[in-house]
Order: C-alpha cells, then structure tokens, then sequence
C-alpha cells in the first residue's frame, strides 16, 4: 500500500491512518464535495453576474439560492454531528467520562446551530 505521497507507509504511519478519526459525515464525503463543488460554481457565477453589470435583483436571487444550499449542507453537517458524535460519546463507557463527553459534544452543536442563526 503506498501513500497519496508515493511513499509505503510505516508501522506506525498505518496505525495512525487506521486510527484516523470518523467523522460523522464520513460516508456521505461525496455527496457533501459534490453539493460544495455545485455551491462553488453557483459563487463563481454570481461573481460573473456582477462581472456583467447584471441585474441586481437576479444578482440577489442567486446569493439566496447559494445560502439556501450552504444551509442545507450545514444543516445535513449538524444532523450528523448529532447522529455521530453525540450518540458516540454517549455509548462511552466509563459513565464519568460519558458525561463530560455528552456535554462537550451537545455545546459544540449549540454553538455550531448559534452561529448559523446569526
């Protein structure tokens, strides 16, 4: 097995890889660059708008349809968090450690949730 670098990984370079942490958004990696990619597009295209003295206003229904996609991802992002992260370190099983773990991963969705309703 060689690395993305060419190199054949050391020992401790596949415990490391194998120890890599899962994020909750994991399987769905694709489909989230895919929607960011189409996202980045959207962008480009709306710089070409302005670019092109474009109307203003169809300039601002695409900005909508932007943030509309960009709430979508970080929406799909939260629900993951929460079906991963959370419920991960609820299954923790020292329960004093469980705890902790659960507040922690709650609060960082909390703040996650805040600053998108800002």
């Amino acid at each position: 097995m060689e690395t993305s670098e060419g190199r054949t990984p050391t020992a401790s370079n596949e415990e490391a890889i194998a120890e890599a942490p899962q994020h909750g958004y994991t399987a769905d990696k694709d489909a989230y660059l895919r929607r960011l990619r189409r996202i980045e597009g959207q962008v480009r295209g709306i710089a070409r708008m302005v670019e092109e003295d474009k109307y203003c206003i169809d300039i601002l229904t695409q900005v909508a349809a932007v943030t509309k996609a960009l709430h979508a991802v970080s929406l799909g992002l939260v629900e993951e968090h929460i079906g991963h992260c959370v419920v991960g370190a609820a299954s923790e099983p020292d329960p004093d450690l469980r705890a902790e773990a659960i507040d922690l991963k709650v609060k960082e969705a909390a703040g996650a949730i805040g600053r998108l309703l800002r």
